[in-house]
């Protein structure tokens, strides 16, 4: 990755997140975005998560991509004490009710404080998401993001060849 400014917060709310939420920092990766990475407990470290929210915009971040499981309350916190852009990942927890306690959490937000919601465990696609909000205005993540979707493509239509090839045998 190139040397610039970090533009994507990714935070979680325990390290048993992190297999998740390693999704996201791979994607950024792949499409040469700047990240940072850490634990933010909204429930057990809530001074940490308001510093953090609090200092987002100063230190330069553009979009915060917020996981939790059970209560995950994380996102809509840290949405409440940043105007910067939220994206909320539900994660089916250990202790979670199929993934939809966390799910309704995050999409239940009330007006005036919005999150972007992916699905369950779809911290790749919050990834992709916080690069597409960057993309807006900058042309580098944009063309970044076209060769990104032109791959995909790619690789179904192969793979499409592939399947149709093995079963026209049969």
């Amino acid at each position: 990755m190139s040397n610039k400014s970090v533009k994507v917060g990714i935070i979680m709310g325990s390290s048993s997140d992190l297999n998740i939420m390693k999704s996201a920092a791979e994607v950024l990766e792949r499409l040469d975005v700047s990240y940072e990475i850490t634990i933010v407990s909204a429930h057990r470290t809530p001074k940490r998560m308001f510093e953090y929210a609090e200092s987002a915009e100063k230190r330069g971040l553009k979009v915060i991509i917020a996981g939790a499981g059970g209560a995950a309350h994380l996102p809509g916190m840290v949405a409440s004490l940043s105007i910067l852009p939220v994206i909320g990942v539900p994660i089916k927890s250990s202790n979670s009710i199929e993934g939809w306690d966390s799910i309704l959490s995050i999409v239940q937000m009330p007006n005036g404080v919005p999150v972007a919601t992916v699905a369950l465990n779809g911290a790749k696609n919050a990834g992709i998401l916080a690069a597409q909000i960057l993309a807006v205005s900058d042309n580098r993540i944009l063309e970044n993001l076209r060769k990104f979707r032109n791959m995909q493509q790619e690789e179904v239509e192969k793979t499409a060849l592939e399947v149709e090839i093995q079963y026209a045998q049969k």
